[in-house]
């Protein structure tokens, strides 16, 4: 039973993808609408070597609460600008995320953003 309802899940996941597809056309304009309608939450990460910060995102289009997450990656220890990276994410993955970024961004990051890479298709190769 709870292989079955994680397959509705996830199901359900993609057909959302799928829908919100249609809304934009490359990960620059996913991350645009995104922000156009929301101010999102975001966790800073200062002694992170790879993640400056993390930013979730709730969106409701078409009655639809969709979740996000724009991961900013540094480009090397000395720069201050990042690269951004926006995923679509579970409901829960703001919880989990918020819940051990502090000891580690990284590995909050690999546990609960990274699963969802092909969401989207808009995360870095790692």
């Amino acid at each position: 039973m709870k292989n079955y309802l994680l397959k509705i899940i996830l199901t359900l996941i993609f057909l959302t993808s799928i829908c919100f597809i249609s809304n934009a056309q490359s990960c620059n304009e996913y991350m645009e609408l995104v922000k156009s309608k929301d101010f999102g939450t975001t966790y800073p990460s200062y002694n992170s070597d790879a993640i400056s910060k993390v930013t979730f995102y709730n969106v409701m289009i078409e009655y639809q609460t969709y979740y996000f997450a724009i991961v900013c990656f540094k480009g090397n220890n000395y720069s201050i600008l990042c690269t951004e990276y926006i995923y679509q994410v579970s409901s829960t993955t703001e919880m989990e995320y918020a819940m051990h970024y502090l000891a580690s961004a990284g590995k909050a990051f690999w546990s609960s953003i990274q699963p969802y890479n092909k969401q989207l298709g808009c995360g870095p190769d790692l």
